[in-house]
């Protein structure tokens, strides 16, 4: 068990399917040449997250399913560069899109599709497909095997999210992401880190991109050390605003060490005393009047 070498492909998309797919391809190929493990792009990268401003029909037709030319390829590319690739989409599915990311293993079998739970349905994002769970594989790597899971963007708002993949096994999750990247959703994502025992690691589009500002970023979850007094910083790694390949290095025997002797994940939750969780969100709280169950 050694160092997982995470490669966040912090780049911005071109004008179509077929220059996404060309750009993708080439990105993939220089990650494995500076040593990566695993290639994961941000959010919706089959057509650069170019939802907005646009009527919902025409971007619709930008969908592509998961048995496309599209996605077969990079599970192709998969396997011919011994490299897991976490390939995001508007993908077709039934009456509406879903925003999707499929992750391929090193040797090209797709191992789950997971589907954005958190939609943002207070804006254009209400026209998709919601996804409706959350997915936990085992990554087979050159330095040994890690439990893998997903989240997507504004999935990070909702702790249970994390606590989910954390509970089904998930060591590691990956985040694909299209919004700005500011001191909050930072906060939320080393949190969600801590509270989990867990890393996560976040791939968000540069700043060339409307509404976003990069700074893609890996928060390991080791909050203490046998041999150092005090907290540590869990941020491990965080990009800057511009356009690249950024590498970041898990010490994947540190955090599976790490979880076994502390305090923090599953080891002393009440579950019994949260129902209040999992009840209807009418008539609670702080809800919104446009609220769509």
């Amino acid at each position: 068990m050694g160092i997982l070498k995470i490669a966040l492909l912090q780049i911005a998309p071109c004008k179509n399917l077929k220059e996404n797919l060309e750009k993708g391809m080439a990105y993939c190929k220089k990650a494995k040449e500076k040593g990566a493990d695993i290639a994961l792009f941000p959010e919706m990268w089959s057509n650069g997250y170019d939802i907005y401003n646009r009527p919902v029909d025409e971007w619709k037709k930008d969908a592509v399913s998961i048995d496309s030319d599209f996605i077969n390829a990079f599970g192709m590319l998969a396997k011919q560069l011994d490299l897991a690739i976490g390939i995001t989409l508007l993908e077709k599915y039934k009456n509406a899109p879903r925003n999707s990311l499929a992750l391929f293993d090193r040797f090209g079998e797709l191992k789950f599709v997971y589907a954005k739970v958190h939609t943002c349905d207070f804006d254009v994002e209400r026209n998709l497909t919601a996804g409706e769970d959350f997915y936990v594989t085992t990554l087979d790597t050159s330095c040994g095997k890690v439990k893998t899971g997903a989240m997507i963007c504004y999935d990070r708002e909702f702790p249970e999210s994390a606590r989910i993949l954390m509970l089904k096994g998930a060591e590691l999750i990956l985040v694909p992401n299209a919004c700005p990247m500011e001191i909050n959703r930072l906060s939320q994502l080393r949190a969600r880190a801590f509270e989990n025992m867990l890393a996560i690691a976040t791939c968000n589009y540069p700043k060339t991109v409307p509404d976003c500002n990069g700074y893609s970023s890996v928060f390991d979850g080791v909050v203490y050390l046998p041999n150092e007094s005090g907290s540590r910083d869990t941020c491990i790694f965080q990009a800057g605003e511009e356009e690249g390949i950024y590498i970041a290095e898990l010490n994947l025997k540190q955090l599976q060490e790490y979880r076994t002797c502390e305090v923090f994940g599953n080891a002393y939750r009440h579950p019994k005393k949260y129902k209040l969780l999992t009840e209807s969100k009418i008539d609670k709280p702080f809800i919104r009047s446009d609220y769509r169950e």
